[in-house]
Parts: structure tokens; C-alpha cells; sequence
């Protein structure tokens, strides 16, 4: 669908898709402050590791951390005590996700689910436990650490992390987006915010507001994030490693009675399998682990020391997230802007929806435009940061982008509309998903109930040939082949020399 020069010009979009974008300030700015110039469209996948203030040389960052551990010693006290209202676990232990950071796991927007009632009773029924040596001397690690709550629950994992320790140290995010605010931005892009919950204070047990100068974006505030805070993939010190290195824990165990009560305990669970597997392996390390809950803190002990590694590992990662949905996306949103009318198209309606897909899909096969979904040499692997990408390239109209907005029609990613009546959806998806074959099925099991269903568009993006063989198999055999709802997006790195209809 190429752009000929007597088609309608596009129409001039301005293209913010980022802080710096918005608020007019160079991202070289943005950089040397030592902030990340986040999305103000989606959640970039990134989030705060806690274990990076209590090993970072710097004194603040340190405080920060002691002031996480004091809240958590304040907290395992009151447990102490008894049992405490619905109302304080509400306001002590129950915090919303602080979405101005624009971090997160949220695929569209930056609404998170923040800490609610689970986590709220893992932390307390666990504090006066697990957590008893919270702020005293006698203790095998270093010092005290938040992760050791996802490493004694499953399902408390970095996301809960991230938002417990955003929420303790939001004055400091505060302060640092209210210098840079100052120096930087010009007076209609800022305004003094009145901050709910920033700080707790002690002598009366409830939390302080705070009034700060601070950009000024869709009736709310921004907040920008030390980049030395951020990591991916998940934090320094994580469950699914303790549990990959647990046969590495007995070792370190300086008690020989403790040591050998573990390697005996865990033997036993292992005797009565006939036939070990990889899951048994786990599950009974999970076991032990639960039997013998001294060894988190020699896990932890042992990340301890190895700590210095932590930021390097950690700032790797951001870059790599950079990479994909920052430099990459740029340039791939200007060369939509420059070769395609993409922007011009509202993308209320189904026609208009394929019409776009159709544009991405010709920038993608014929102007080098896969490149947006490669690191390197190496493919995406996970779905969610397709959708990000997706909706971070829809951005440039006034249409409504909403993940799971189906009604109960199946699991489509995003609506794009704004309330016409020919409301359209559109789902990416990935060749490689092994759950694609029971998507595409549950899809048309619900057309052949309603003749009245809403149509969805499928991109499916696939990245080697074996891949493409794969979607078409499954195509055909549930009798899709040629449906006009279905894209296949050729996202390999040789289409050009392989033809992209091969």
C-alpha cells in the first residue's frame, strides 16, 4: 500500500510519545540528569529493584533503603501487638500503584493493580515470623531486605516489589523530578501538586502529603526515575533463583547439623519419586526451603556478595529496553510519518484498523522495519512486549487503545475506537505462542454462536519460515486460510533475501 504523491497529504501529527517529546526538552537532557525519558503512552517494562539502594555507594540511596526497613520494622511491631483493623492493614500495608512513574507491567496506559489485599496479608501474617530479625545485629546476611517477602510467598513477585518500594521512598522521586522540573521545563508545562501519602511519619502513624512543582500532563503529574534505581527481568534477588540455586544453599550453610538435616530432607523427597523430573526437582527444593526457612537468608547472603554485580547486570538490561522501545521505535514511528499515511487514519473503524495494520505491515517486510522487534540479532520472545510496541506505535490519534476491552469475546488486545458504531478489534500475536491454535479456535467457536460478533483483526508476526509453516498449518486446520480478519507480519531479519512472501 505505498503513499503516492497524489494521494491525500498526511496530516501533521505531533509526535509525543515520550517525556521529552511532550514537555519539549531535549532527551540528552533527560540522560545527563541520570533519568529515563519514559513513555507517557504505555508502561515501559521496567521497575524499582531495592537491592540497588542498599548496595549502591551513594549515601542517599543507602538512607533510602534503611527507611524501607524501618517502615518494615515499625510494621512487624504493630503485628506484634495483635492483630490490627481492616482500616490500618488499608492504610499501612494497602498502597496504590504510584502510576506517574510510567513503570510497570500495565500493556496499555499506566494503570497497575498496585498492592492490594493479598499482598497486604502475605506481608503481615509473615512479618512477626519470618521477619523476626528485622533491624537487629544477630542475623546471617548483611543487612535487612523487602525481597524477602517474595522469596518466602509465591506470587509476591517484582511487580509488588516495585510498588512497595516506589511508595517509601516517593518523596524522594518527588524532590528529584521537582529539581529537574525547575530548571528545565517553561511555566505552562508545570504546576505545584499536592502529593497524597508521601512520607510516614511516626509520631502520629499516618502519612504525610507533600506539595511539589511538577510536570503537568492529562490533569495529574509525571514523575521521572533515577535510571540507577531500574531493572527488567526481575530483581537482584528473586524466588526463581533461589529455587534454581538451592542445591548450591547447603554449602554455604555453616551449621554442619543444619546442612545435613537439609541435604537429608530433601533426599527423602526425591526417594519417592521413580522418575525425577525438573518439576519434582523444584518442588521439593520449594519444599525444603518452606521446611527450612533459615536458608533464604544464606541465599540472600550470598547475593550479598555478589552485589557488585548487580548494577552492571541491571543497567544492561534497562539499555537493552532502551534499545527496543525507545531508539528503535523512533525510528520506526518517523519512517511511518515519512513513507506512510499511518497517522492520517483515525482508526475508529475495521476498515480504517486494517488499513493501518497494512501500513505497518508493508514497513515492517519492505523498509526494514522488523527491525523493531529484534535486539541485536535476537527476536522478541515475549508477547506483552509486542502489545507494548504496538501501542506505542498506535499512539498518534485521539482513539481509544484498551487491552482486554472484549466484552467476553475472546482474548483480543486492543479496542480502537471511540465509540462508532463499527467498533473494531486488533490482536497481535506471536507465531511462536503455544497457546495461538487454541486462540484462533476459541475465536471462531464464538463467531459461530453469534452472528452478531464483533470482528477482530489478527497480527500474527513471525520470525523464520518454520514459524509462518506453523500459522498456516494451524490456519488450515481450522479452516481460516484466506480469512480476511488474519495478518501475517514477515518480521524475519533475511525477508529481503528470502522474498517476504515466501
Amino acid at each position: 500500500m505505498p503513499y503516492h504523491p497524489w494521494a491525500p497529504k498526511p496530516r501533521v501529527v505531533d509526535v509525543e510519545v515520550y517525556f521529552s517529546d511532550h514537555f519539549g526538552v531535549r532527551r540528552s537532557s533527560v540522560e545527563r540528569y541520570g533519568a529515563l525519558d519514559i513513555s507517557l503512552v504505555a508502561d515501559l517494562p521496567l521497575f524499582l529493584d531495592p537491592f540497588l539502594l542498599f548496595n549502591s555507594r551513594r549515601r542517599v540511596y543507602r538512607a533510602l533503603h534503611q527507611q524501607i526497613i524501618d517502615y518494615l520494622v515499625f510494621l512487624r511491631d504493630k503485628a506484634a501487638d495483635g492483630s490490627l483493623s481492616p482500616p490500618l492493614i488499608d492504610s499501612w500495608y494497602r498502597f496504590k500503584e504510584v502510576k506517574q512513574t510510567w513503570l510497570g507491567f500495565s500493556r496499555t496506559g499506566n494503570e497497575g493493580a498496585g498492592l492490594g489485599r493479598d499482598f497486604a496479608t502475605a506481608l503481615h501474617s509473615n512479618l512477626h515470623r519470618l521477619f523476626q530479625d528485622f533491624g537487629g545485629e544477630q542475623r546471617i546476611t548483611r543487612s535487612d531486605h523487602l525481597e524477602k517477602l517474595c522469596l518466602i510467598k509465591e506470587g509476591v513477585g517484582r511487580d509488588k516489589i516495585s510498588d512497595f518500594t516506589t511508595r517509601l521512598i516517593l518523596h524522594h522521586l518527588c524532590e528529584y523530578t521537582e529539581r529537574f522540573t525547575r530548571k528545565h521545563l517553561r511555566r505552562p508545562l508545570k504546576k505545584r501538586f499536592s502529593v497524597p501519602r508521601v512520607q510516614f511519619d511516626y509520631k502520629t502513624e499516618t502519612w504525610r502529603s507533600g506539595t511539589y512543582t511538577l510536570p503537568r500532563f492529562g490533569g495529574t503529574f509525571v514523575l521521572l526515575t533515577p535510571r540507577d534505581l531500574l531493572t527488567r527481568e526481575d530483581t537482584w534477588i528473586n524466588r526463581a533463583e533461589l529455587i534454581d540455586r538451592f542445591e548450591e544453599l547447603p554449602q554455604a550453610v555453616d551449621n554442619a547439623q543444619l546442612r545435613a538435616e537439609v541435604e537429608n530432607y530433601f533426599r527423602r523427597l526425591l526417594s519417592r519419586k521413580k522418575r525425577i523430573r525438573e518439576e519434582d526437582r523444584r518442588r521439593a527444593a520449594a519444599r525444603t526451603i518452606e521446611r527450612f526457612p533459615q536458608l533464604i537468608d544464606y541465599y540472600i547472603r550470598l547475593k550479598e556478595d555478589t552485589g557488585d554485580k548487580a548494577a552492571a547486570v541491571s543497567q544492561e538490561r534497562v539499555s537493552q529496553a532502551e534499545r527496543v522501545f525507545l531508539t528503535q521505535l523512533g525510528v520506526f514511528v518517523k519512517a511511518l510519518l515519512a513513507h506512510t499515511r499511518f497517522y492520517a487514519l483515525a482508526g475508529n473503524t475495521y476498515d480504517e484498523a486494517m488499513e493501518r495494520l497494512e501500513y505497518l505491515k508493508e514497513e515492517i517486510e519492505d523498509r526494514g522495519g522488523w527491525r523493531i522487534f529484534y535486539d541485536g540479532k535476537t527476536p522478541i520472545e515475549r508477547e506483552a512486549d509486542v502489545h507494548i510496541l504496538y501501542r506505542l506505535v498506535w499512539f498518534g490519534t485521539s482513539s481509544d487503545v484498551n487491552p482486554e476491552a472484549n466484552s467476553g469475546r475472546g482474548a483480543a488486545d486492543f479496542t480502537i475506537s471511540r465509540g462508532a458504531v463499527d467498533k473494531s478489534l486488533v490482536e497481535f500475536k506471536l507465531a511462536s505462542n503455544s497457546q495461538l491454535r487454541r486462540n484462533l479456535q476459541k475465536q471462531v467457536e464464538i463467531y459461530k454462536k453469534s452472528a452478531r460478533a464483533q470482528r477482530a483483526i489478527k497480527a500474527v508476526v513471525y520470525f523464520s519460515l518454520a514459524q509462518r509453516r506453523r500459522v498456516e498449518n494451524i490456519l488450515k486446520d481450522l479452516g481460516l486460510t484466506g480469512s480476511p480478519d488474519i495478518v501475517l507480519i514477515d518480521a524475519r531479519r533475511d525477508n529481503k533475501a528470502a522474498g517476504s512472501k515466501a
